[in-house]
């Protein structure tokens, strides 16, 4: 949808929220990269800055949510385990999750996502954004100016995933 404006709008994630949070990460991920529901409660605890879902109209539905933190760049957070705390020798900020049900694709969603993203990582002061990309994600990663970054070994959420990371060179 490239020229045309953004459909919904990115608002900060609520504790009512998470209930549609879960469920939208069973839908999109699957069972292989869901999360149990206390794993983003403790995220939007921890992080609320880094913690928004998207929605249309003044109530619409959840149909995205985005969780980001700071985080030690080399060494990604263990899928659906606690963090326990931020680290206070973070060193980069690590997107965590970006999910969006079918309804909320094409709308420029993902693109504003990332913009927010990318501010935040500025304003706690760091300048690279790390992800995981899972379920074939890489191909639009890359394409928003991530690079791989897989460290030698297998990647830490298992086959066919990629530790990817975009610097403020690439911004």
């Amino acid at each position: 949808m490239i020229g045309k404006a953004m459909t919904g709008r990115w608002r900060p994630m609520r504790v009512d929220d998470l209930t549609a949070v879960a469920a939208i990460s069973d839908t999109v991920h699957g069972a292989a990269y869901t999360e149990r529901p206390a794993i983003y409660v403790e995220r939007l605890a921890l992080y609320p800055a880094g913690c928004h879902v998207f929605v249309r109209g003044d109530g619409g539905p959840v149909e995205g949510y985005l969780i980001s933190h700071p985080w030690r760049r080399d060494d990604p957070p263990k899928l659906d385990r606690p963090l326990g705390a931020i680290p206070s020798d973070a060193d980069g900020y690590y997107l965590h999750d970006l999910a969006l049900l079918a309804s909320a694709q094409g709308t420029g969603a993902g693109r504003a996502a990332l913009a927010l993203v990318l501010r935040q990582a500025v304003a706690a002061g760091f300048d690279d954004v790390t992800l995981t990309a899972v379920n074939g994600a890489d191909g639009f990663w890359a394409a928003q100016g991530f690079a791989y970054a897989d460290r030698d070994g297998p990647s830490p959420y298992g086959p066919g995933t990629h530790l990817m990371r975009r610097t403020a060179a690439m911004w």
